[in-house]
């Protein structure tokens, strides 16, 4: 979220520049809205101090239309620092005739939000019930029902396999059934390691 900042060009008198506050506090990036009042002006941006660290103008020279506005984006990086930051946006009209200086602070951007490792795990809502004997034994074991559904699936297609070859007979079908069985045997290793 930006931090708008107005300066009043040419308000009270050609060439005069008014800001619309004293100083700005941010920790983020900073809008400059150049507000003409009357005739046409070519204003000269700057930042000052340690905010031309963290801060960026895309150009520095900027024209206001008569009675039109323009937005100059001050683009900070407060993300990199840990303390912070004081410098100042210094805006010119009349070929530095007339300046205004805007102190800026910097802020650093507050680190991510802390999170108990109990949000990690999902609560289990009591409906009043006791558990059943298959909640029991997963419990006990540590597997979710997702594993013990592919340990079955892999089990039935080892027994069918099995059976097939048994059925067929020959080489082929005995390659396939050790194939089968070496696939199942090594995603259950896979899985419940």
């Amino acid at each position: 979220m930006s931090t708008e900042v107005t300066v009043h060009v040419n308000r009270g008198s050609t060439d005069s520049l008014e800001p619309s506050v004293d100083s700005v506090e941010t920790r983020g990036s900073v809008n400059l809205r150049l507000a003409s009042h009357g005739a046409p002006a070519h204003v000269h941006c700057r930042l000052d101090g340690d905010l031309e660290r963290i801060a960026a103008l895309e150009t520095s020279n900027y024209y206001v239309e008569g009675d039109g506005e323009t937005v100059v984006p001050v683009r900070v990086s407060a993300e990199a620092i840990d303390e912070p930051i004081e410098g100042a946006i210094e805006v010119q009209t009349g070929y530095g005739a007339e300046s205004v200086v805007v102190p800026v602070t910097v802020n650093p951007v507050p680190d991510g939000v802390d999170v108990d490792e109990s949000f990690a795990e999902p609560r289990r809502q009591d409906t009043g019930q006791s558990p059943t004997g298959l909640d029991r034994i997963l419990s006990s074991s540590g597997l979710d029902p997702g594993t013990l559904a592919v340990c079955a699936l892999g089990l039935f297609a080892a027994v069918i396999g099995t059976l097939t070859a048994a059925a067929i007979g020959g080489p082929v079908a005995t390659a396939g059934v050790v194939i089968v069985v070496a696939g199942v045997a090594a995603a259950l290793f896979l899985l419940v390691r």
